[in-house]
Parts: structure tokens; sequence; C-alpha cells
């Protein structure tokens, strides 16, 4: 069982693969690389992330700037603070389960750095859904809407982990395949934590049934892109895990914002 100091190295272990948040070395000294326990700290690390922007979020709404530009600012924050780690996976997968007619070429595509048609349209949509749905649940309030944004960045983690808990690595020597993959108590960690932290985040300004409302929504999209990997790649990679965590992300705030 870990104890707690460990658990908060595993934090700082997780925002150091999640986010271009510069980790002191130390938490790092004697560590081998492995995610298959640091996983389990994701959602919290999601959250953490999500802090800076849910911040300027609910400060630029409280002095009235326009809920689409504070929505774009604030998402703009947040892909700088992780470098647009998920999004380029949400390209690559894009480029490559869209243009690829076999799984050795999608694979192939999904390496390639370079960004393609489908690609590009993926991360256009990805934050125009994202942009338009956050200023929709402004309407909540400042601090509701910075809640929300802290909620599904920690959800959205969790769905990561879970995607990749359910498909075995798609390379043999794959960046996915060599970091390991979470054991069982890892994921349970991840998915109770992002919970824990969506279900919190969303009393304020939203009501129990919306917020289970949007979760079935998410969890049947992610489920679905899952399937949809499984039955293209037979497997997970870097990208998919990405790519995960935006159609998470995406069905969270797109659903609250119809139903709130």
């Amino acid at each position: 069982m870990v104890d707690a100091q460990e658990f908060l190295r595993e934090i700082a272990r997780a925002l150091g693969f999640l986010s271009r948040v510069p980790i002191p070395a130390r938490f790092f000294a004697y560590h081998d690389g492995s995610m298959r326990r640091t996983s389990g700290a994701f959602a919290i690390a999601g959250a953490v992330i999500a802090l800076p922007p849910a911040l300027l979020l609910g400060v630029l709404l409280h002095f009235d700037v326009k809920p689409e530009l504070a929505a774009l600012l604030a998402l703009a924050l947040q892909i700088l603070l992780t470098g647009g780690l998920h999004e380029d996976g949400l390209a690559d997968c894009a480029d490559g389960l869209g243009g690829g007619r076999s799984r050795e070429r999608m694979l192939e595509i999904m390496k390639d750095s370079r960004l393609g048609a489908y690609g590009g349209l993926a991360l256009i949509l990805s934050l125009g859904l994202r942009t338009e749905a956050l200023a929709g649940i402004a309407d909540a309030g400042p601090l509701a809407a910075g809640l929300v944004m802290i909620a599904v960045n920690a959800a959205s983690r969790a769905a990561l982990v879970w995607h990749w808990t359910s498909l075995p690595p798609a390379r043999a020597d794959g960046v996915a395949a060599a970091v390991g993959q979470p054991d069982d108590a890892a994921l349970k960690t991840a998915v109770i934590s992002g919970g824990v932290i969506y279900a919190v985040g969303l009393i304020w300004g939203f009501g129990l049934a919306d917020a289970i409302a949007a979760a079935l929504v998410a969890a049947f999209a992610v489920a679905l892109f899952t399937r949809l990997v499984r039955g293209k790649i037979q497997g997970h990679t870097g990208d998919t895990l990405g790519a995960c965590e935006q159609v998470c992300e995406i069905a969270l705030y797109v659903a609250l914002a119809i139903f709130a």
C-alpha cells in the first residue's frame, strides 16, 4: 500500500509526465520511469493542471469579459501548460485512423509528426467545441465555470487511464508499452479520485441529474472510441491515450452545456 508521502511523489511525477510544469529532479530520483503506479495520480494531476486556467476563466468572467473569449483564453493557457500533449495525440490519432487502410499503415501515420487533414480538422473541432461549450457553461457563474474546468480535467485523465488498461499496447516498441500499463490499484485510484473531484466540482452550479447525465454521455463516448481503436489497431498507443482524454473532455463540456 502506497503511503501519503509516496503518493505525493506520484502526483509530482504525474504532473511532470502530463504537463510542462517544472518538477524538481528529486521526485524522479531512483524512479524507473514506469507509469504503472504513477498513472493512479493522473486525475489529481489533471485537476492541478486545470487550476490556473480555471482561475483565469473565473476572473475574466467576473470582469464581464465575453464568455467565448474567456473560454478560449483559459483553454489556451491549459494547452500552454500541457504543451498540447493530448491535442497532439488527438491529431495523430485522427490522421492515422482516418487515413490508413491497414493496421500497419495507421500506426505508421500516427507515428509521423506531420499534420494531415484529419488531424487538422480534429484540432479545430476540439478547440471550437470546448470553447463554445465552456462559454455556455459560463452562465452558471464565474466560480461554477472554473470548478467545472477542474472537474472535467480530472475526469478526462481518469478516462485516459481506463482506456489505457482496457487495451494492450498496439506496438511492442512504443512509448506506451515502454512506460508500462497501469496496475489495478492505479486504475482504481484514478477512477475514484477523478469521480470524486468531478462530483465535488459540479455541486456548486449543477444538479446531480445534470452531472450524472453528462458523465453517462462521456462514458459512452469513451467506450465507443475505445471500441473503434480496438477494431482498427487492436491496442492503445500514446496517441490514443491523448485522443481519449480529448474525447472525454469534449463530451463532458458539450453535455454539460446542453443539459445545464
